[in-house]
């Protein structure tokens, strides 16, 4: 039985209306932060509401980019993001690859362990990691957080990759051994090229977690020259407001600005990252 035009025509519209209610939903948020970063003091909280400024203006990013606490958060933010990913990447996928071709007694015990490791909210290993923190003396140290935020990035990054590994057929690593190769020369000239997609979707989905990150920077550094971007941006005080008013505009323009580098990554290497995350869910 054949619909009817009309209810053909329904149906995509009623479709369309919702594609355009989630683009909404999740475009505007970050529109309206380029918005305010943009508006007057005066305009803020001016009634009623206008959705483009008036007076459009930079001097909340001149503010920003002037305030030295936030330029050196923004420098931690970088090292953290960077050392988090390359380790757990490396780390990741030399497990990934003992998990996924190697046979051994307890394997599956060692993957599910993994699995309910990504399980637990931050807030319930806070207070275990702090006093790890403080015994080994890396409080108010970026490679205490480094430490911490491998706790959250390795485990998804060992899961994904080992369904990478374990789907490649055995035909690769007997024909290298043929040819005369070693298990470390299979390992990265041919198992890791191929693994390539998960590697880009694990190590960009790390990077991101580990520049949002709040929970732990906030509970594991203390001075400003610790702190990485999220924790700076919410005690941000501009010299213009005296710290008795809350900066929302200042707030708004760094907020664009550490948003900004995580948009274009993904824009880069969206195609990896959407053959990454198929993959893995097709061939777990």
């Amino acid at each position: 039985m054949t619909r009817s035009p009309a209810r053909y025509w329904i149906g995509r519209i009623l479709f369309y209306l919702m594609v355009l209610l989630i683009l909404i939903y999740t475009i505007f948020p970050f529109y309206w932060a380029i918005v305010s970063s943009i508006k007057p003091n005066s305009e803020l909280f001016s009634t009623p509401v206008s959705y483009w400024p008036n007076n459009p203006t930079l001097q909340h990013y001149q503010e920003v980019f002037r305030n030295a606490d936030f330029m050196i958060a923004l420098l931690n933010s970088v090292i953290v993001a960077f050392s988090v990913t390359a380790l757990s990447l490396i780390v990741g996928a030399l497990a990934a690859y003992a998990l996924g071709r190697l046979r051994f007694t307890g394997r599956p015990v060692v993957l599910y362990t993994i699995l309910a490791m990504t399980m637990f909210p931050q807030i319930a290993v806070l207070g275990g990691l702090f006093q790890m923190i403080n015994t080994f003396g890396l409080y108010n140290r970026l490679s205490g957080l480094i430490l911490t935020y491998l706790i959250f990035t390795l485990p998804f990054t060992v899961w994904v990759l080992t369904n990478f590994f374990k789907a490649m057929p055995r035909d690769l690593e007997e024909a290298a051994y043929v040819d005369g190769a070693t298990p470390a020369q299979t390992f990265y000239k041919v198992l890791l090229p191929l693994a390539m997609p998960g590697l880009v979707t694990t190590g960009l989905l790390a990077f991101i977690a580990a520049w949002n990150e709040f929970l732990f920077a906030l509970s594991f550094t203390q001075t400003p020259d610790q702190r990485t971007v999220p924790v700076a941006i919410f005690a941000f005080q501009p010299q213009t407001t005296g710290g008795f008013e809350i900066p929302w505009g200042p707030m708004m323009a760094a907020t664009v600005v550490v948003t900004v580098p995580l948009i274009i990554l993904t824009l880069i290497f969206q195609r990896r990252i959407l053959a990454g995350l198929t993959a893995g869910a097709v061939k777990g």
